[in-house]
């Protein structure tokens, strides 16, 4: 594969496309490039506040203004009428779906409808807005649906009996873990029903590498660390990972590039898929497991209420 860059994707103009924690990082500075390239961009945003002034930055390259969205992943009332709001704008027609959004190695801490915050953040949010948001996606020829994981899936476990870990003891990294293996099987799972169905819609997952974004940073052991403690991580930091525009590459490509396919996932190219240009990357057999899978979207639907699109 070519060593693929935003001066790559197509022109988007007369495409929409929502993304999911547009107000800072990957999903930031992916708004500004769908937005550079002619696409109309809705920000979800959890913060009104930072969703303005991520608006702006947006709205300063963009050739079609860019609109916000109110969306608050942890509580299935703001998905729900974050979904409405979207179908009306857009009169119920979306192209991309971007599911950005993410918590990292929070301590135990809950929703508003009571789930562990990363499972219900990262991934049952993201399902009922994507089951939600699908009859919009369906009106619009290969549309596509990108869920970001991350190399932390490869060591994440699916516990479908226990996805709140009350039962297991409970590890901020892990359960992050959990979060974002879950998020690839939702991803793979959706492409497979899809298909299935005959349905014109692409279901893709991306995965950014090890990025200097502010989700590492934000995490709750490393806000509380010593300052001397905090300024070597960040220093660490700068040498291993690789800038957010370089880290943004994969989910653009799936978003954008001709040719991309259901089920696919990307991530970079380097050495551990660490750092570099879009290239099909590597899942784990736990990714892989349909049964695993079948239970995980169906316990989803359960929990958050969302009768699955497709079913």
């Amino acid at each position: 594969m070519a060593k693929w860059t935003t001066a790559d994707i197509p022109d988007q103009s007369g495409r929409t496309a929502l993304i999911t924690g547009a107000n800072s990082g990957l999903g930031l500075h992916s708004a500004r490039a769908l937005a550079a390239s002619g696409a109309k961009v809705l920000l979800a945003c959890r913060s009104p506040e930072r969703g303005r002034t991520a608006l702006a930055q947006v709205a300063a390259v963009a050739e079609t203004e860019p609109k916000l969205v109110e969306l608050d992943l942890a509580d299935l009332a703001s998905v729900r009428k974050a979904a409405a709001d979207v179908r009306d704008r857009t009169g119920d027609a979306l192209d991309v779906l971007m599911n950005n959004a993410g918590v990292m190695a929070t301590p135990r801490r809950s929703t508003h409808d009571g789930f562990e915050l990363q499972i219900g953040t990262n991934h049952l949010g993201h399902a009922a807005l994507t089951w939600l948001l699908m009859p919009a996606l369906r009106q619009r020829a290969g549309a596509r649906v990108v869920t970001v994981s991350s190399l932390a899936h490869t060591f994440g476990t699916v516990d479908v009996d226990d996805l709140d870990h009350t039962r297991r003891r409970y590890s901020p990294i892990r359960a992050y873990g959990q979060a974002k293996l879950a998020n690839l099987m939702f991803a793979l799972e959706l492409d497979r029903r899809l298909r299935h169905h005959g349905m014109d819609v692409v279901s893709v997952a991306a995965h950014p590498g090890m990025s200097r974004t502010e989700l590492p940073q934000n995490s709750a052991r490393l806000r509380s660390a010593p300052p001397l403690v905090t300024k070597a991580v960040a220093l660490g930091s700068s040498l291993i990972t690789q800038p957010v525009e370089q880290g943004i590459l994969p989910q653009l490509h799936a978003a954008t590039a001709p040719g991309v396919r259901g089920g696919e996932y990307y991530g970079p190219d380097g050495f551990r898929e660490v750092r570099g240009h879009p290239a099909p990357a590597k899942t784990t057999r736990a990714a892989r497991d349909e049964h695993t899978a079948r239970r995980l979207w169906n316990a989803t639907s359960e929990l958050t209420g969302v009768e699955p699109d497709p079913s």
